[in-house]
């Protein structure tokens, strides 16, 4: 039987993971199937639970699940323990197992767009402090960024991504005194919905940020955020969030499928049209 994977989430019909694998698939001349499946968070134990039943290989994760989907695995990798969320699950061994690849797909995504980065990034200052920011956090960490400011209007969510992450020197800050946190950042990366298609505008002034400074969004609907053409006006490096989005998807298909695909500028162009048909 060919293996079958999927996407559950809680709405899920704006999923473009089903787009992604299926290229993929495709390209690779595989069998197989990956499907968008919706999925209530009363439903999500029992659907777990009979994975191996049902015939799939395993999936992806995407909201509201990916905490209560970590709390299912029986073993979850060094960075989902870290983050307690999961994105990828898969089955070994009659066991379910949970990965976080955000991460990954976050650092794979500025390499691609700005390679050598992190060599001359001291400060970051991170937009958000919900799910999407404790990835970032802890990506902007393990590439050894010293300086983190995390900017976000409740300061209780703040206090508790400093407390995830003891070992890092991370400061808090609210939007008000965000001209002059700017002034002193090499990264700034929007991690909240804010600008997201349906979502209330992000509006801050770029205008302190120095000019060798880089600005990256997660959004990827639209596939240029207001964030990003006022930085790309200012002449300053920046990374969209559809980088991401294809970057994370990569080692669950390997998983599934058992071939490491390739981000191609094809698939871009597939998804990025998808995206913009659909804006």
């Amino acid at each position: 039987m060919s293996p079958r994977a999927f996407v559950i989430g809680w709405p899920i019909a704006h999923s473009r993971s089903p787009l992604i694998h299926t290229y993929w698939l495709r390209q690779l001349g595989l069998a197989g199937s990956y499907e968008r499946i919706p999925v209530a968070p009363p439903d999500l134990s029992a659907f777990l639970a009979n994975l191996e039943e049902s015939g799939f290989v395993g999936g992806n994760v995407t909201l509201p699940h990916k905490e209560k989907a970590f709390a299912a695995c029986a073993v979850a990798s060094p960075v989902a323990q870290r983050l307690k969320a999961v994105n990828t699950l898969w089955i070994e061994d009659g066991k379910l197992f949970g990965d976080n690849t955000d991460v990954a797909g976050f650092l794979a995504s500025l390499d691609e767009d700005i390679p050598g980065w992190d060599k001359s990034v001291h400060k970051a200052v991170v937009l958000g402090a919900g799910g999407a920011a404790r990835g970032i956090v802890f990506g902007l960490i393990s590439r050894g960024i010293a300086g983190i400011v995390i900017v976000n209007r409740t300061r209780a969510r703040g206090e508790d991504l400093q407390r995830q992450f003891p070992e890092a020197a991370i400061e808090l800050a609210d939007y008000a005194a965000l001209p002059e946190v700017l002034e002193e950042a090499d990264l700034l990366v929007n991690t909240s919905s804010l600008g997201m298609v349906g979502q209330p505008p992000l509006e801050i002034d770029l205008a302190p940020l120095p000019s060798g400074a880089i600005v990256a969004d997660i959004v990827y609907a639209p596939l240029e955020t207001a964030l990003l053409r006022q930085a790309a006006a200012r002449g300053l490096r920046t990374s969209g969030g559809l980088g991401m989005l294809l970057h994370q998807a990569a080692p669950g298909f390997a998983r599934w499928f058992g071939k490491v695909p390739q981000v191609t500028a094809e698939l871009r162009a597939l998804v990025a049209a998808d995206i913009a048909d659909k804006c």
